[in-house]
């Protein structure tokens, strides 16, 4: 489904408004501190008493960067004392065997994910330690069918150690872009060269890397139509796998490292549609097709064809082909989900440690799913995923009637039905080519949280 056919300027300006990314269902506000380590426990208990558990996937936040990225509102550690990487790596393998402890060992990890931060903050042998601490301690799957993927800013490696992520398992990578101007590197303190990044992705398909994502951001200081439009130019060129092009939400009230980007620099609300709309209609052009909430991939991509299919999952590191996991979130600040819960590590890296200095699992907060919720959830997924909701399988699942348990939402989503966005049919909901890009304003409808009155800042839907 290429789904995004006709870019429409004024539905754009009008759906785009404040609103959740659904990475997870309730989102991140709704966590509280009366769900913490023992609640984690029993979560991870009942886990592993499922008929069928499910396979294991982890997430590792490694928070280190040597320098600021003024955009960047990511939990991160600026600093160039690279023994700090060492410290870190020693508290994480004591989280990792106590996670494993919880999870039976018959339990294969599939999918493993490096953020930050910086993952490539770490060294190669600090990585090799890392791996070989994970395969100890957990059933990894060592066949190539895993998903085991790695967040790389081309500034701290070089096409050696692309070779070296490569035999250490890792079979995807993340490449952050961002913008090839010069001007707005400058004026984001991100300043890379293109000859890095076109290295880097000739070392990774050298590699035999399954699959080679890069991030792009629009809506950044100082760009414009015509220098975006360059930087497309050469992403198009080197044919990634995958492209993943942001909005940038530009919350300075909320992330400090935002203040250092020159108001006057910011470019005006038309301008970021505009290059919205360059964005989507280069990439469609050169044969991508549009898979949902930013990201775009080739049509031979396993992205694709899970998407057609009905197979795509989603979750905290975006679009995956593999089966639904519970998610271990490991290090300082990460998010888990196991079972019908979510739990949150310390964001402060002393009370990280502090934590583990005294053997006791750094979960800080988390939420335990409710019927509703769960409803919700699976209603939210098959929105975000594939673009439809089979009423029958909802009812099936959960023994409600559709229509009656979301009148309230099927109300409100009446105004995008006449402005064409979706369409609403006796047993299901479809998302029309022009309500792609308002996925999340869909998903809104169904949220049982948004009018709560809490005061959250939320990144504009579009």
């Amino acid at each position: 489904m290429n789904a995004v056919s006709a870019f429409n300027r004024a539905l754009v300006e009008k759906y785009d408004c404040p609103g959740p990314r659904y990475t997870s269902y309730p989102t991140a506000p709704q966590f509280h501190q009366a769900f913490a380590m023992d609640e984690y426990r029993q979560a991870a208990e009942l886990s592993n008493q499922a008929p069928v558990p499910k396979p294991l996937s982890v997430y590792i936040h490694i928070p280190f960067c040597q320098s600021l990225c003024y955009y960047c509102a990511c939990s991160k550690i600026i600093t160039r004392k690279t023994h700090r990487a060492a410290e870190y790596l020693t508290y994480l393998k004591r989280e990792i065997g106590l996670q494993a402890a919880l999870f039976d060992r018959s339990r294969k990890l599939t999918q493993l994910h490096l953020g930050g931060g910086t993952p490539t903050y770490l060294i190669h042998e600090q990585l090799a330690e890392l791996m070989e601490c994970l395969h100890q301690s957990f059933d990894m799957d060592d066949s190539d069918a895993h998903e085991f993927s790695i967040e790389v800013d081309p500034r701290t490696i070089g096409a050696q150690q692309i070779q070296g992520l490569r035999q250490l398992g890792f079979n995807r990578l993340s490449f952050g872009v961002q913008d090839f101007d010069a001007q707005v590197q400058a004026a984001v303190n991100r300043v890379q060269s293109e000859a890095q990044v076109v290295e880097l992705v000739e070392a990774a398909r050298l590699a035999r890397f399954k699959s080679v994502s890069v991030d792009l951001i629009y809506g950044l200081p100082l760009q414009t139509i015509a220098s975006f439009d360059v930087t497309l130019s050469k992403i198009i060129a080197l044919r990634p796998d995958r492209i993943a092009a942001y909005s940038y939400a530009h919350l300075p009230q909320r992330v400090r490292a935002q203040r250092m980007i020159r108001p006057e620099d910011m470019p005006p609300p038309e301008r970021k549609l505009e290059l919205l709309e360059l964005t989507i209609n280069r990439l469609t052009e050169a044969g991508y097709v549009y898979i949902g909430m930013d990201h775009f991939a080739l049509p031979d991509d396993e992205l694709v064809r899970a998407r057609a299919q009905g197979s795509l999952q989603r979750n905290f590191q975006g679009y995956s082909t593999h089966a639904d996991c519970d998610l271990i979130g490991l290090g300082v600040s990460s998010i888990g989900k196991v079972g019908d819960s979510y739990g949150q590590n310390v964001k402060e890296l002393s009370q990280y440690y502090a934590r583990l200095d005294q053997g006791l699992l750094p979960v800080q907060r988390g939420y335990r799913l409710s019927d509703d919720d769960r409803l919700r959830r699976e209603v939210i997924s098959e929105l975000m995923c594939h673009g439809r909701i089979d009423f029958n399988r909802i009812q099936i699942s959960h023994g409600v009637g559709f229509n009656e348990y979301f009148a309230d939402a099927l109300v409100r989503l009446e105004e995008l039905v006449r402005d064409g966005l979706l369409e609403i049919h006796p047993d299901s909901l479809v998302l029309l080519p022009q309500g792609q890009l308002m996925m999340r304003n869909v998903a809104m409808a169904f949220d049982a949280y948004l009018e709560t009155g809490q005061a959250v800042q939320y990144s504009r839907t579009v």
